[in-house]
């Protein structure tokens, strides 16, 4: 961790998701954890560890890791990284390009707990275009079913207004008052 708002920041998101879907035993949260994604990055011991990430659709279970080989071949679904004045550049750049073409993560997200710089990036045809964020400055992502945002100096979720999937297509842009 770069400081203690990088802390407290990871330690929100984990927990409010983590609440959230407490109902839930089909996703995992990785929080600083190496995500291994084949076996010759794990001889060159090149560790890749997303501040943040989601695998959905997978046992909810403990793990020191995420092996890719010994999760059927799954990649996170969503990344976050919280970025300092040590890591921005790799996470805009080198990070970027490898959860684009290699671990092929339908949302990528970055934030800086320090200058509140937010941005949010989707998977469409083999690159990662800007999600266009709405009035309030939120981005919707597909992946987690709320919005991500900037609220108080922190990265928040928020719902939407009601929770049937008719209104969801009719009123995506339309925040609700509920943050997580």
């Amino acid at each position: 961790m770069d400081s203690s708002q990088h802390y407290a920041q990871l330690a929100l998101l984990v927990s409010c998701l983590a609440w959230h879907w407490r109902g839930r035993d089909d996703f995992f949260i990785g929080a600083n954890l190496t995500v291994y994604y084949s076996r010759q990055q794990l001889r060159q011991r090149e560790f890749r560890g997303p501040d943040f990430f989601l695998v959905r659709d997978t046992p909810r279970r403990p793990r020191t890791s995420w092996v890719v080989w010994e999760e059927d071949g799954r990649y996170p679904d969503l990344i976050i990284e919280l970025l300092s004045e040590s890591t921005a550049r790799v996470d805009r750049t080198v990070e970027k390009t490898l959860y684009r073409d290699r671990f092929r993560t339908p949302e990528y997200f970055w934030f800086s707990p320090v200058i509140l710089e937010f941005e949010g990036f989707q998977l469409l045809n083999w690159e990662y275009r800007a999600i266009e964020p709405n009035e309030q400055g939120w981005c919707w992502s597909h992946v987690l079913g709320l919005f991500l945002g900037v609220d108080d100096q922190s990265l928040r979720f928020y719902m939407l207004r009601g929770s049937d999937s008719q209104r969801l297509r009719k009123r995506r842009n339309e925040p609700g008052k509920s943050r997580l």
